[in-house]
């Protein structure tokens, strides 16, 4: 799923949530200030001035190179444009190349704070332009590194893609059937490989350059509205994964308080039914469905209804996040970037350990029909959807790749890393778990007791990951949403607001809409309907079409695959949720 990153070369700090969801879920290297404070003593928390001068390359590439390798043009030409411009949290600082070094250098006066400035997205305002912090700026110039490799981009995409979509791999893999699954994982995987790859080319045939990204490509040649169009579900995408998460950290923080609980008054934690051979694992539908309360759950005797999951854990949990989001730097968070790549390899050996410890639980029937695809298939193409999105970062991600012409080849190989990834989780976990496979949760940590060692692991270390990744996710989803709706310089007050309102959302789908796969399935949809199967088609038409290049098949084809992404999303209000 959608996580949050900072690339080297790169003031990004998406990613996803996506988007996805961890969001989801870091590198090393903080782009921001460098220490946290609330507000500080500025009136504005998010936006402050970014003046100055930089300028962009622009140029195209030959037939061939456009249709085969992704290159930056032999002969670009430079232009300075004279509108203001907005400092996007996903875009790179403002720096030039040294090809013949391959590093970077920082094109920014740091000495003069009044000086310093980047020409990022070209956006027309009449009540006058977007400010940004100054220290944002002068922190990216700080430690450039060099261009990275084909190895570090590829795992960076990787790291990036994953996320808490793995928790929700064995759930797709049950509602569409064993193979069905399987191959429903590859379509998606290279559906949305092909379309991510069309994006980094026709950045490539404008000329590259550190500036331009997805929304500006959208603007040049398919028009404005399509600029805001994006801009609209990228935010999509970003919020789906904020209430994502809320529901993530709200689960992981109820089962590990009830542990704590359970254990400082000594009650027994192993009970298991009787029924059950494996003590480590429960159906938690079996008991929602009996109307019952769960029998592990003795904490709810001592504890409930003021400590409860649904109705009061994800209040609480505002008191502690809440003030997170204030925060007028989001450096101390980025510290525990690397967090997010530890908790995924955890996860994917957790799920290979538990697997190897039930072996194969296939009885002859659910082998018969293990090809057979189930009516519910859609649940796993639109948990896909947003499991594979990287849409709107992937040109900051892949621009700093020190070979371009291999960005092809390195975003090929990450993307089938990824799909290896998914189904070793998705089709390991359904085929050993020992219960009925109807069982299997959206969140994979429901189907085990809270006592489980390496479960209550998991959880602690994903809670921890989640509550620093969330706050970035939330800092460019306000970002973005100022970028939209407000034209001046924001306030504390606009600010304070946003986040009531993000924390309300999110409390309110923990409370009455508290499913991952749910709320994964219905973002990933809606938002992949425009980032994956149709502005990437788009922008190739259009390009095709300046290249007197555009034939019948090639507009039968790109025009078919934004269907595609409609049929998913109408799809989606055909499946039950639980």
């Amino acid at each position: 799923m959608y996580k949050t990153r900072v690339y080297p070369g790169s003031d990004s700090s998406l990613t996803r949530d996506s988007g996805s969801e961890s969001t989801p879920l870091l590198s090393s290297e903080s782009r921001t200030s460098p220490e946290p404070t609330i507000f500080g003593d500025s009136e504005t928390s998010d936006l402050d001035p970014s003046p100055a001068d930089s300028s962009l390359i622009y140029g195209s590439v030959d037939s061939a190179s456009y249709n085969t390798v992704l290159a930056l043009p032999k002969k670009p030409f430079s232009s300075t444009r004279n509108s203001e411009l907005l400092i996007s949290p996903m875009a790179n600082p403002p720096c030039i190349v040294n090809h013949e070094r391959n590093y970077q250098t920082c094109n920014i006066d740091l000495t003069n704070e009044n000086s310093i400035a980047t020409k990022a997205h070209e956006i027309d305002y009449k009540s006058g332009p977007l400010q940004f912090q100054s220290d944002i700026v002068q922190a990216a110039c700080k430690d450039l590194k060099p261009k990275q490799s084909s190895l570090v981009t590829i795992f960076s995409i990787w790291n990036t893609i994953l996320g808490s979509s793995l928790l929700t791999m064995p759930w797709g893999i049950a509602m569409a059937g064993l193979f069905p699954g399987i191959i429903i994982n590859l379509l998606m995987s290279g559906l949305c490989l092909y379309t991510a790859y069309r994006l980094v080319a026709a950045h490539a045939y404008h000329g590259g350059g550190a500036n331009i990204e997805v929304l500006d490509l959208c603007r040049i040649y398919i028009g404005k509205w399509a600029e805001h169009t994006a801009r609209i579900f990228s935010i999509s995408v970003l919020l789906g994964a904020t209430i994502a998460y809320w529901i993530l950290m709200s689960n992981f923080l109820y089962n590990s308080v009830n542990f704590i609980y359970d254990n400082i008054v000594s009650w027994p934690t192993h009970l298991a039914p009787e029924n059950n051979s494996y003590k480590e694992v429960l159906c938690p539908k079996e008991i929602r469905d009996n109307n019952t309360i769960a029998f592990h759950e003795k904490t709810f005797d001592a504890l409930g209804p003021a400590w409860d999951l649904r109705n009061t854990v994800p209040v609480f949990l505002a008191f502690l996040i809440f003030p997170l989001l204030n925060f007028n730097s989001t450096t101390f968070f980025t510290k525990f970037n690397s967090f997010g790549t530890a908790s995924v390899i955890y996860l994917v050996v957790f799920v290979v350990i538990k697997s190897a410890s039930w072996g194969i639980n296939m009885n002859q029937v659910e082998w018969e029909t293990s090809w057979v695809i189930r009516p519910t298939f859609p649940a796993l193409t639109g948990t896909l959807a947003m499991s594979f999105f990287i849409h709107n970062i992937v040109i900051n991600i892949m621009q700093n790749n020190r070979y371009q012409e291999k960005n092809g080849r390195d975003l090929t190989i990450a993307y089938i890393l990824v799909t290896v990834t998914y189904i070793i989780v998705g089709v390991a976990f359904y085929v050993c778990f020992p219960l009925a496979k109807s069982c299997i949760e959206d969140n994979l940590l429901n189907n085990f007791q809270k006592w489980d060692g390496l479960t209550l692991s998991a959880r602690i270390v994903l809670l921890f990951q989640l509550v620093t990744v969330y706050p970035l996710l939330a800092y460019v989803l306000r970002i973005q949403l100022l970028s939209l709706i407000h034209k001046g310089a924001s306030n504390k007050a606009l600010v304070v607001f946003i986040n009531l309102v993000l924390v309300s959302i999110c409390i309110l789908f923990a409370t009455f809409v508290p499913y991952i796969g749910t709320i994964i399935r219905y973002t990933g949809a809606l938002s992949g309907l425009i980032y994956i199967f149709t502005f990437p088609c788009l922008l190739h038409l259009c390009i095709l079409k300046r290249e007197g290049k555009l034939g019948v098949w090639s507009v039968l084809i790109h025009l078919g695959i934004p269907v595609i992404g409609t049929l998913n999303l109408i799809a989606q209000f055909f499946i039950a949720d639980h």
